[in-house]
């Protein structure tokens, strides 16, 4: 292509130098900042000087403190399932999912929920120093959402957590949660107590007594201990509330006065055995009735012969001659707290022990009167 000479097109000349003019100025008139920018040799790009920061403050070295102190009783539990090849009809280990647990005591006892370890086959525990165990399933309660297992630890045993109360637990109390959300090991997250004394529905059955709590709680949380700011145990973390299935602040946790009332009873036996009266009761069956008959309360059904519930001479319902129903006795408190629902009433049973006395409340052909009953086994 051939060359254009600007000298034999003097409007081309004029252009560049207009052009080399307006750059002069341009330059001319930015402030300094901008030509030291251009023009200048570039600037130290060494860094920068530390300011020292300080003593940390009382409640970060109390905070600090707790998860050391704590860390070591947690474990990270992952479990798998037995599943067999349609084709070749072999059986083989897949995973299943992960949870946690803490350390109950000296025996190597490791406590979890029930849902954790539901339908797995096999179930490894972790330690804090990288060790792994088999585990072994001593028992569960589904109806608490609590399973015990079991790992032959050595020499080097982690400390059991310290055991506290939650009966006595406040509302806005501090509360700190150790666990592994979404596989990631040993996380810490601090909140307080939201509320008490909630009720959730898993697994087809209801549980109840549950503390609510706003520390971050997520998927493989579960399991985990919740403690309260002395580094004692006053729930195990067991649920969340969320749409989006990540923490929304609404957790829960099944207290430690349960846990400390379930556990050494699944130790000894394998399985809880629930206080009952010895009465026959239906939730759905007992909501049609409420819903016919406009009573508040728990209707007695039937009545188990020779049971504690007939000795202290409660009454169920009678079918009459043309397929009529007339109530018998309607519970509507224990020990005077009110009970509207089976399962409001079964929690409040299962606040006491086989062999305890519990008063109920009863509503019979519109009179109220009290009767005393000694709780036997239930099912």
């Amino acid at each position: 292509m051939k060359r254009m000479d600007p000298y034999r097109y003097p409007p081309l000349a004029a252009f560049r130098s207009m052009i080399a003019g307006f750059l002069m100025l341009l330059v001319a008139g930015c402030s300094s900042d901008i030509q030291d920018f251009f023009f200048s040799k570039k600037p130290d790009a060494s860094p920068r000087t530390v300011v020292a920061r300080g003593s940390l403050a009382a409640d970060e070295k109390a905070t600090i403190e707790l998860f050391e102190n704590s860390r070591d009783s947690v474990v990270f539990i992952t479990t798998k399932s037995l599943v067999r090849d349609l084709w070749t009809r072999n059986v083989f280990s897949v995973p299943r999912g992960t949870g946690s647990g803490f350390i109950w005591d000296d025996a190597g006892h490791v406590v979890t929920n029930f849902h954790v370890i539901e339908g797995a086959s096999e179930a490894t525990v972790k330690l804090t120093d990288g060790r792994h165990f088999r585990a072994a399933l001593v028992g569960a309660s589904p109806a608490h959402d609590i399973a015990v297992l079991r790992i032959g630890v050595g020499f080097k045993r982690p400390r059991p957590i310290p055991i506290g109360t939650s009966h006595d637990l406040k509302v806005g109390q501090k509360v700190f949660a150790i666990g592994n959300p979404f596989g990631l090991d040993w996380t810490l997250t601090t909140g307080i107590v939201s509320a008490l004394d909630r009720s959730i529905e898993g697994g087809g059955v209801t549980i109840d007594h549950l503390i609510q709590t706003d520390a971050a709680i997520n998927p493989g949380n579960s399991g985990g201990p919740l403690l309260d700011s002395a580094g004692r145990l006053i729930g195990i973390n067991t649920a969340i509330y969320s749409p989006s299935g990540a923490s929304a602040g609404i957790g829960f946790a099944v207290p430690v006065d349960t846990v400390n009332r379930v556990v050494p009873k699944l130790i000894r036996g394998g399985r809880y055995i629930r206080p009952a009266l010895g009465i026959e009761v239906n939730e759905e069956l007992n909501e049609r009735l409420k819903a016919a008959t406009g009573v508040t309360g728990i209707i007695v059904l039937r009545v188990t012969p020779g049971s504690a519930a007939e000795r202290a001479g409660l009454k169920g319902v009678t079918i009459t001659g043309d397929g009529g129903i007339v109530p018998g006795d309607i519970i509507t408190a224990v020990n005077g707290k009110p009970v509207d629902t089976v399962s409001r009433m079964l929690a409040r049973l299962d606040d006491f022990a086989v062999g305890d006395t519990v008063r109920l409340t009863v509503v019979r052909e519109g009179r109220t009167r009290e009767a005393v009953v000694t709780l036997q086994p239930g099912a």
